[in-house]
């Protein structure tokens, strides 16, 4: 991969955990039973520290997708390193789809009688993005996994 194609990644990783990071911030202020409430009030909110606690994974990841990139930048690709960051993004996509889904729950148990379904439709493809993220991940792991022992293999023959 050429050198401009992974800083160009790097760079729309930058991009969207900015953009996330401005929607945690700016979101909060904007929904409907917050309007009247002062900032205390709004980010006091368990649900709205629940999503904060939740986006940690996501930051994790996004940080993780971002060495991993600097590691094929560099030609260090089939290192342990790599193999960690992917481990990493797999654990904390899986903790991520989790956390979304226990979320679904307490969205389907607390409001009763109200349509929550536009939430668990998001919920759903959410869950699902994280899940492909994880299995994607998975299988990247084995097959550096593999690549790595390898290549070890072939440095302790020569």
């Amino acid at each position: 991969m050429k050198k401009s194609s992974t800083i160009f990644l790097q760079v729309v990783i930058v991009l969207i955990s900015i953009v996330a990071l401005f929607v945690m911030i700016r979101f909060p202020l904007t929904e409907g039973r917050a309007v009247n409430l002062d900032l205390f009030s709004i980010y006091s909110d368990p649900f709205i520290i629940y999503g904060y606690i939740a986006f940690i994974a996501f930051f994790i990841v996004l940080y993780q997708a971002f060495k991993l990139l600097g590691y094929i930048g560099q030609n260090k690709v089939f290192s342990l390193n790599s193999v960690k960051a992917l481990r990493t993004i797999k654990y904390c996509a899986i903790i991520l789809s989790i956390l979304i889904v226990m979320a679904m729950l307490y969205i389907m148990m607390s409001h009763g009688d109200d349509d929550a379904a536009g939430a668990i439709a998001m919920g759903i493809v959410a869950t699902f993005i994280s899940v492909v993220i994880a299995t994607a991940a998975a299988v990247f792991e084995r097959t550096l996994q593999n690549a790595v022992d390898i290549k070890s293999e072939n440095d302790l023959t020569v």
